[in-house]
């Protein structure tokens, strides 16, 4: 399988040496790095040359690496259906930037694209109707991005006596929290295997 990947990304990178800038074959899987503003070009000749044929778009996501210039790698799985491959594609953009739509290509992008959105912030030019997905409409901030806290801004509970929904800030509770680091196994009959300090 590994050979047929090298062949595979050694005829990407001859056809399209513009778009590629980087292909790897790790963990019996092709990844290809390409430039953002050339990927609809690119997974259209991924969906229509004969060798490739990856008719299937699986998922759209993204990484956050905040430290970085290009802060955000979005990344696409395609499958071959015909080939019997799978390919995963990378395009660096940075925080600011936008990158194109590939609805016009593969038409299933669309909710793919809304959710990455609505996770990252990462903007897709073109996209008709690029709104938030999974959150609430008066949502704040990206909550994949890493610099996101993991408790949000807001916390939304049902009022009874209101009888509606009410939004309100985050307050951390501390009194039952304990850090004491101990083992969750402290005072137990049996120690377990690695949970020797507290014996």
């Amino acid at each position: 399988m590994s050979e047929a990947l090298q062949e595979l990304a050694a005829h990407i990178e001859i056809k399209r040496p513009n778009d590629v800038l980087k292909t790897e074959v790790a963990y019996g899987e092709l990844t290809v790095t390409v430039t953002s503003a050339g990927i609809v070009d690119f997974v259209e000749f991924l969906k229509t040359d004969s060798t490739c044929k990856f008719s299937s778009l699986v998922d759209i996501t993204a990484v956050d690496h905040p430290s970085r210039d290009q802060r955000f790698d979005v990344v696409y799985h395609f499958l071959s259906m015909y080939q019997n491959q799978r390919i995963r594609v990378i395009a660096s953009v940075r925080e600011e930037e936008t990158i194109p739509s590939i609805i016009a290509v593969h038409p299933s992008a669309g909710w793919f694209e809304r959710e990455t959105f609505d996770m990252f912030g990462i903007i897709f030019s073109g996209h008709p109707d690029l709104r938030r997905l999974l959150t609430d409409y008066g949502f704040r901030g990206y909550p994949l991005r890493k610099d996101f806290p993991a408790t949000g801004y807001t916390e939304v509970r049902y009022d009874e006596e209101l009888k509606r929904v009410v939004y309100e800030p985050v307050s951390l509770v501390q009194e039952y929290r304990q850090f004491d680091n101990l083992s969750p196994w402290e005072g137990a009959k049996y120690i377990l295997p690695g949970d020797e300090k507290g014996a």
